[in-house]
């Protein structure tokens, strides 16, 4: 297969690894160049473009098989996640609408549930989210619905947990900073994934995934914010954090929600076995690899 990743970064760029490892001719597209050549070292064909510009995409012929959408804003305000997200989006189907791909593949976010009850959260949940951000990935989202519906454009979503591994985590960051801190009982529910095993859920998709569908990737446990404090504790000999009262955790303006999310879809429909099921088997080897480098 021909396959392009849109957004060849954190998640993208060992995914094109992998799949380059599987035979498969892969291009990688980033902003910049400044990652081209970690991609050639890995064996992928890297392309420069900016998918919030119209017409940097017409440049670039259309003839993939299969196409991976993970590109992210990390930057900016509401303004720079709509033109990323949303405008981006709209560039990117304007682009491939004369030669759709075999599957498409986007990787949207759990934010877009709002839920804070704690319950659980299927794929047929009301996305109802509190962030503007979470509603801007809803109207990307929707882009891709309505593409689908019009003409059968072959677009599989996967809303995408907290991602974290190397270099990555923003609680387990904090907590080796002594900067964590538990908001009211440590009740607030976590969803993770590791970086390694959104590649898997990704391939699961273009193999097995149908368009029109959205699956929820993430791992076999979301957890409470204390529990895993503890283990990581008790894992690393360090103290707890402190308690202190809900919203004095240093969260400024970010909209905290609770609720667990369900991958049973991800696993029943997809095949998609994970590397690492809990967050435990996944900080085990992160831990471990800090200790290696001697950075623990």
């Amino acid at each position: 297969m021909r396959v392009l990743i849109i957004g060849c970064g954190y998640a993208g760029l060992p995914l094109g690894a992998e799949l380059v490892r599987l035979g498969h001719e892969v291009f990688g597209l980033t902003r910049s160049t400044d990652r081209h050549t970690a991609l050639r070292e890995r064996g992928i064909n890297p392309i420069a473009a900016d998918i919030t510009q119209a017409d940097a995409l017409q440049r670039i012929p259309p003839a993939f098989d299969w196409v991976v959408h993970t590109a992210a804003s990390n930057r900016g305000g509401e303004e720079e996640f709509r033109q990323v997200y949303v405008e981006g989006m709209r560039h990117i189907l304007q682009w491939l609408e004369g030669a759709p791909p075999k599957k498409f593949v986007y990787t949207s976010s759990t934010s877009v549930y709002g839920q804070d009850d704690g319950s659980l959260v299927k794929e047929s949940s009301p996305a109802e989210p509190q962030s503007e951000l979470g509603r801007i990935l809803v109207q990307a989202e929707q882009l891709l619905l309505d593409a689908f519906g019009a003409r059968q454009f072959p677009a599989v979503i996967l809303r995408v947990a907290g991602i974290y591994g190397p270099g990555r985590g923003h609680l387990f960051l904090q907590f080796l900073k002594d900067q964590a801190r538990i908001a009211g009982q440590g009740g607030r529910i976590v969803n993770m994934i590791h970086r390694d095993d959104v590649g898997a859920c990704i391939l699961a998709a273009l193999k097995n995934g149908r368009p029109g569908e959205i699956y929820n990737a993430c791992d076999d446990e979301p957890v409470p914010q204390v529990h895993f404090f503890r283990w990581l504790s008790e894992t690393l000999g360090k103290n707890m954090p402190p308690f202190v009262a809900e919203g004095a955790t240093g969260a400024g303006k970010r909209v905290v929600t609770n609720k667990k999310i369900s991958n049973r879809r991800l696993r029943m429909e997809l095949g998609c076995v994970l590397r690492y099921p809990t967050f435990r088997q996944g900080y085990t080897a992160e831990i471990q690899r800090l200790q290696d480098a001697g950075e623990l």
